[in-house]
């Protein structure tokens, strides 16, 4: 009995670490979601846009203007608002959509998966070209190569991506009749494939509908690469900047005074150093495609959250704007998090 308890105390003091680290992670949570929910309800009350006047149209009597305000709550003094408003987000219930007639969870759940996988795709090209091209900058510092990793961030930043989408119609579709003008497929292929995922390409794959496959690649491909060019700046820009930190270094001069190869010295050692900061970078610009390709969507008529916040906007459907605004705010949430855990499992000294 006591060589047990003997050993449950190493594994306690084991454990305590981890217990209270997650306590901690949990807290934060809570109180990031709780931040989240008292902004989007506040600036919710605040836009200059009346919801009831969405419902009821500006030709209804005041009579159907009170019963429609009273249904909504809005006679409710704001901190009765802000918890039934609490409760029903907590049952995820984001209302109805004032446009569609439809609950905002299954319209969300519907058009999320095209902004998910556009911000994917947008984001394996801006990986695999910005990684090397900053790598590379930075190992030929002053170089050629270097200046066209300057000339593309400094493109990628100052540009507005929707500029390059209206460029990208006019030429690649109005003038070349390369790519589709915008959708996600044609007409003829909508509702052919009705896959579990959600992403279009792979569940034509899953399917077997090849047609169908490159009517969403073509569809897809020019505004990935316009979202894929800006991620690809900033990813390029970061990596040059953490590879020059590495090899300054004293264990990159160790390692070469061991005799270690110049592909071994940058890519076995500087780059396995920094590729937890890498991680941090690669998990912030996914978050920012996320929420960034409301103007690309628009643009090439994606339907995705984009467009469909957009729309919300305008035709002042509050329940579609916050609830797609809350669900980029959870999703912005949740990336940084497993980014935190992929941290601590790649760093040993964090943990």
């Amino acid at each position: 009995m006591t060589a047990t308890l003997s050993r449950a105390g190493p594994v306690r003091r084991a454990w305590l670490p981890v217990l209270r680290k997650l306590g901690t992670s949990l807290a934060v949570i809570s109180t990031t979601l709780l931040g989240l929910l008292v902004i989007t309800f506040v600036v919710g009350r605040m836009v200059p846009a009346d919801p009831v006047l969405a419902i009821v149209g500006d030709q209804a009597d005041q009579a159907a203007y009170d019963r429609v305000y009273e249904e909504l709550g809005l006679d409710q003094p704001l901190p009765v608002q802000f918890a039934r408003y609490l409760g029903d987000v907590l049952r995820l219930d984001f209302g109805v959509s004032h446009i569609t007639k439809n609950p905002v969870a299954l319209d969300l759940a519907r058009v999320f998966p095209a902004t998910l996988e556009l911000a994917t795709a947008a984001l394996i090209i801006g990986t695999l070209l910005g990684v090397p091209l900053g790598v590379l900058a930075a190992v030929h510092r002053g170089r050629w190569i270097d200046h066209i990793a300057r000339v593309v961030g400094l493109l990628g930043y100052s540009t507005p991506v929707f500029w390059f989408g209206m460029m990208a119609i006019l030429i690649f579709y109005a003038r070349l009749d390369w790519v589709p003008a915008g959708g996600r497929v044609e007409l003829y292929y909508e509702g052919i494939v009705e896959g579990p995922t959600g992403f279009l390409v792979l569940d034509a794959i899953l399917a077997g509908e090849w047609e169908v496959m490159r009517s969403a690649l073509m569809h897809m491909l020019m505004p990935a690469l316009i979202l894929g060019y800006a991620t690809t700046a900033y990813i390029s820009r970061m990596s040059r900047s953490f590879m020059l930190e590495q090899l300054h270094q004293e264990y990159i001069l160790t390692a070469q005074a061991k005799g270690a190869s110049r592909h071994a010295v940058i890519w076995k050692h500087a780059f396995g150093n920094m590729r937890v900061q890498l991680l941090t970078v690669i998990a912030l610009a996914y978050c920012g495609l996320l929420d960034g390709t409301v103007l690309v969507e628009t643009v090439f008529g994606w339907p995705g959250l984009g467009q469909y916040l957009t729309t919300a906007l305008f035709f002042a459907d509050m329940n579609a704007v916050l609830g797609a605004v809350l669900l980029i705010g959870l999703i912005s949430i949740g990336v940084n998090l497993l980014c935190d855990i992929v941290y601590r499992m790649l760093d040993p000294r964090t943990r």
